[in-house]
């Protein structure tokens, strides 16, 4: 029988919960709308434009949302109603596909107008992805994370090797107009199961947070955390390098097999093939390699995979090549992606995702981009070689610039923080807070005390603390101060809200570390203007912690 360690990591274990079992099922059935309208578009635009450029741009305009918009997205996901937001994106994707349907109705279509539904389509994705992905570790537990990630990119490269072929079928058959309609009716699918469905969120005593000031909070968790920046400029390069694979399939289609939207689409369902087989094996993979070793074993594969396609010559080696590229591409890519859930907490998680999103959906778009230039202007060949170059770069990367895996670590917050009594009248807005904790540390502890320190400041910082410092007083070498301010008092009061368990580990080991007879003393200040008229004299404006 399976031990419970094999049962927390199989793949299908997260449909056992209703809610997401309906929703991913739904985004199934409109990402198989998407995948043939992404094929009309494309086979569209190569029968309209001579420009390999544009052609590559359909896949670029997609997915340059995600890197505008994306910041500003993860801050709406992590500070309002996720499911919502869900809803208000797949609106717009399906606004954009029935508009799009109607212009054709009537004979009005030109390569910007193309490129310009695609972006349309790219901003819903962009909207609603991250609220999607951020909503799993409230549907799901934790341990239920990493298969759940995988799950999504297997279910929709499951898609992708149906979407295509049946999306060449169908524009062979009766033409791009259909298909367009086909997609809008699709996505009525996963608005129907956002509206009847709906989970659990753990809700915050504190007020919202500030637009700016929740981006600001996510930029610089992500700047801090060593896990998500790897994995980012991982995935980055991984797009820039192998995005040529997908944006130059319709080329390597027209160009070099002769084939027309029905051939096309069975190249895609061998790229499709390949990723559903990867995904089915993932947790095996997972538990045989280490993250870092998948991420090489896949950029090898998509490697390959490109540098076949630059001297494929029928269809079925073409096919076949596909299907090690999707393999590559979806082990790439759910990897990448669990390690940014496993390395964010709950309330932060959606701009993590988010910002993952615009660098690795701007690697994409810029790789789509940049291999299209390379084709118009010296050939098809030369383009997919030099992908394959540049992705055993990426996989040579490791060396210098390995990714990790937190799956063991936790993140979330203890959720044992009260606010301090105050004596002064402060308004949730008041502020900034000063605050101040001296330490009286014996000369013979202070190495370990500095030791403590780096992991506080940046634990701190992580939080949420600004202008973190640590000074020693020069005439009382014993006495230290650690200082930090927050913009307001609701924000002093998040901060600790955020601080893991561990996190207040630390906590101990310094009064451990202190003079007995003088433990850590906190003075927790407001600032105040001065050399303006006050209509108070309240004294000096300053509670003291103890």
């Amino acid at each position: 029988m399976p031990n419970a360690a094999t049962e927390d990591m199989a793949l299908f274990a997260p449909l056992k919960n209703p809610t997401f079992r309906s929703i991913f099922f739904a985004s199934q059935l409109s990402s198989l709308g998407w995948l043939m309208q992404t094929v009309a578009l494309s086979w569209l635009m190569v029968t309209i434009s001579t420009s390999d450029t544009m052609v590559a741009l359909v896949q670029a305009a997609s997915t340059l949302p995600a890197f505008f918009l994306a910041i500003f997205v993860g801050a709406i996901a992590d500070n309002y109603n996720r499911r919502m937001v869900m809803i208000i994106g797949r609106s717009l994707m399906m606004a954009a596909s029935a508009i799009l349907t109607i212009l054709m109705a009537l004979g009005i279509t030109n390569p910007w107008l193309i490129l310009a539904f695609s972006f349309l389509d790219g901003c819903g994705i962009a909207l609603s992805d991250p609220s999607w992905r951020a909503s799993l570790g409230d549907m799901l537990e934790r341990r239920h994370l990493p298969a759940a990630v995988t799950l999504l990119n297997v279910g929709f490269n499951t898609v992708r090797s149906i979407g295509p072929a049946l999306g060449g079928i169908i524009v062979a058959a009766f033409g791009p107009l259909v298909t367009f309609a086909l997609t809008t009716f699709g996505f009525v699918a996963p608005l129907t199961a956002l509206w009847r469905n709906n989970w659990k969120v753990q809700q915050s005593t504190l007020p919202r947070e500030a637009l700016m000031t929740a981006i600001y909070d996510g930029l610089r968790f992500t700047a801090i955390s060593s896990e998500i920046k790897s994995t980012i400029m991982r995935g980055t390069l991984f797009g820039l390098a192998s995005a040529s694979i997908l944006a130059l399939l319709p080329l390597v289609a027209r160009d070099e097999l002769k084939v027309g939207p029905v051939g096309y689409g069975i190249l895609m369902a061998g790229f499709g093939a390949g990723a559903l087989l990867a995904g089915l094996a993932n947790p095996h993979l997972r538990r045989t390699f280490s993250q870092e070793r998948m991420l090489v074993i896949a950029s090898v594969g998509c490697a390959a995979c490109a540098f076949s396609l630059a001297l494929a010559s029928s269809l079925a080696v073409a096919a076949l090549s596909l299907s090690i590229g999707g393999a590559g591409w979806v082990t790439a890519w759910s990897g990448l992606g669990v390690n940014v859930q496993l390395a964010s907490p709950r309330w932060v998680v959606g701009r993590t995702i988010s910002v993952y999103n615009a660098f690795t959906y701007g690697g994409i778009a810029g790789g789509s981009w940049l291999w299209g230039v390379v084709a118009e202007n010296y050939s098809l060949t030369v383009a997919l070689a030099g992908s394959a170059g540049a992705t055993l770069l990426v996989a040579a990367l490791g060396l210098k610039l390995p990714i990790s895996n937190r799956s063991d670590s936790e993140l979330e917050p203890s959720g044992s923080f009260s606010a301090p009594d105050v004596s002064l009248d402060l308004k949730p807005r008041s502020g900034p807070i000063l605050v101040t904790t001296e330490y009286s540390i014996p000369e013979e502890n202070a190495d370990v005390f500095l030791d403590i320190m780096r992991d506080r400041r940046l634990i701190q910082t992580r939080v949420g603390a600004r202008q973190w410092t640590l000074t020693r007083d020069v005439q009382a070498p014993s006495r230290w101060l650690e200082i930090y301010r927050t913009p307001t008092w609701t924000d002093y009061q998040r901060l600790h809200h955020r601080l893991t368990a561990a996190d207040k580990q630390l906590d101990q080991e310094l009064e451990k570390l202190s003079n007995q007879r003088t433990p850590p003393r906190k003075l927790i200040l407001v600032e105040r203007p001065a050399g303006t008229a006050r209509r108070s004299s309240t004294p000096v404006p300053y509670v003291s912690q103890k």
